[in-house]
């Protein structure tokens, strides 16, 4: 699994929020699901345990890539790179290959 993380911004004692950009592979059908949170281990467990509706069909699931950002917008935006490049987000996941 690939994976890239921003730097973040924080001072000492600072607690930093943080937002994750995921791409989920169904083991079923091997399509591809791309995803945003602030809460990645919580929204990967919903995903498999059918909590998500529109991914309930579709498990169970690998993680096959994620970036983490400490700027939530930052993270949206990714995202919505990622539904609009789909083709390629599969060929370069399928190859191994980092984004």
């Amino acid at each position: 699994m690939a994976e890239c993380r921003s730097p973040t911004r924080q001072l000492p004692g600072e607690s930093i929020k943080m937002f994750a950009v995921y791409v989920l592979k169904s083991k079923k059908d091997s399509r591809l699901y791309v995803g945003f949170t602030g809460n990645l281990e919580l929204r990967l467990r919903q995903h498999q345990e059918g909590l998500v509706i529109s991914t309930k069909n579709r498990r169970p699931f690998d993680l096959a890539y994620k970036e983490e950002f400490d700027i939530k917008e930052e993270a949206q935006a990714r995202e919505q790179y990622f539904k609009g490049a789909r083709k390629l987000l599969k060929e370069l996941i399928e190859r191994g290959e980092a984004l």
